[in-house]
């Protein structure tokens, strides 16, 4: 089995678009496998240069004003780790006030990693229940704000169900709040701006919306650079003085980093800007083509099946979530048998779902997967048992 057909059976952690470019991706890496990224503006010029096109590249993509500030860290964590960061201290800059136990409000679809921040930063998450559409509710979001509430959290998709809240909205009501708005466009955006081009319904979301202070993207996903590479951009470069961190109270001097991380993979960064320059305006297209080719096709034919069906609305992105239509059929049991046959599926709790992400790669297994997929749930009903309990583990 080849690398592609390989990834054509995994749901997400791996982002394939073609031998060409995966070898663009380890040979750029390789290059700078040595260098630290920490030191890219003393001892490391070529990554400093790299870096700086790195960022000029996004906020172009991503409609930022020319004064916007970006950073380079090393995936979707860190990049939201850094904006709940900026946003706790430039609260406690503008307030005046001693450390504070503040709150961001972000819908339940919210990735993990919010939490993660908010547990590691002193920052308490309020999460609001979804619409029907499975989007945030802007209206559910003002009602839980409060006097300690520094931003609001948007998803440009929501990893859980693909969609995306209304970006524009919640603006609207950062700006009324005084509140600042972080996108998480993480899994989406280096995605989004070339499935828009192509005239897939992607609503607005990035800095061209009003009231979005930061927005988060990985390169590492459709971007296809190596592993971690991610970006955090600030509508003003003034924010990155509360991002970054410095400490002189030892006898080296000081010690600053723009980001969280100390040393970073300079290869992380070679191999980014490798891609991107490689692939283009152009490259980005044929990837996103082919991505939302696989996509709409998979959903047409997961939704012919006649016991299951794809949760809508679908097609603002390459995520897709397909739930049992029958009681009598544990879509747990579909998935361990699909698993049983090697395809790695994810699984959603609410509702109960088998999730995957979309690349190129799954456009030649489309129809094996279905094929797959009708012989699982034939083999599940005959061999019906006791439903599979749901592992809190499951990714």
């Amino acid at each position: 089995m080849d690398h592609g057909e390989e990834v054509g059976r995994v749901p997400s952690y791996t982002y394939f678009l073609d031998d060409e470019t995966l070898d663009v991706q380890r040979e750029a890496y390789g290059e700078f496998i040595a260098e630290n990224g920490l030191g890219a503006g003393r001892a490391f010029k070529s990554l400093e240069v790299m870096t700086n096109d790195i960022k000029a590249m996004a906020k172009s993509l991503f409609n930022a004003p020319d004064d916007a500030g970006v950073s380079f860290t090393s995936g979707g964590t860190e990049s939201v780790f850094m904006a709940v960061k900026t946003a706790r201290d430039l609260a406690r800059h503008k307030r005046g006030e001693p450390p504070e136990r503040y709150n961001i409000v972000a819908c339940v679809t919210a990735h993990p990693c919010l939490n993660k921040a908010g547990e590691l930063l002193g920052v308490d998450i309020i999460r609001t229940p979804h619409t029907k559409e499975f989007r945030a509710d802007p209206s559910l979001m003002r009602s839980a704000i409060n006097d300690k509430t520094i931003m609001l959290f948007a998803s440009a998709p929501n990893y859980p169900f693909g969609t995306f809240d209304p970006i524009a909205e919640i603006g609207k009501l950062a700006q009324h709040s005084g509140l600042r708005l972080h996108v998480d466009g993480c899994w989406g955006g280096f995605l989004s701006p070339f499935t828009e081009r192509l005239g897939y319904p992607v609503p607005p979301w990035d800095f061209r919306v009003l009231g979005v202070s930061s927005l988060s993207a990985d390169i590492h996903k459709f971007g296809y650079a190596a592993k971690g590479a991610s970006l955090v951009l600030y509508r003003s470069a003034d924010d990155q003085d509360h991002e970054a961190f410095s400490f002189s109270g030892w006898p080296r001097g000081t010690y600053s980093t723009p980001t969280f991380l100390g040393t970073r993979a300079g290869g992380a960064i070679a191999s980014a800007w490798a891609v991107m320059h490689y692939l283009g305006m152009e490259g980005y297209l044929r990837a996103a083509r082919l991505t939302m080719e696989a996509t709409t096709r998979l959903i047409a034919g997961l939704n012919s099946i006649p016991d299951i069906e794809c949760l809508a609305p679908y097609g603002e992105s390459n995520l897709i979530s397909f739930v049992s239509l029958d009681s009598a059929l544990d879509i747990y049991a579909v998935a361990d048998r699909l698993e049983e046959r090697g395809w790695l599926r994810g699984r959603m709790r609410e509702p109960q779902a088998i999730q995957q992400g979309v690349n190129p790669a799954h456009l030649a297994t489309v129809e094996e997967y279905l094929s797959a997929v009708r012989e699982a749930i034939e083999f599940v009903r005959r061999n019906a048992s006791a439903p599979v309990a749901y592992d809190e583990h499951s990714y």
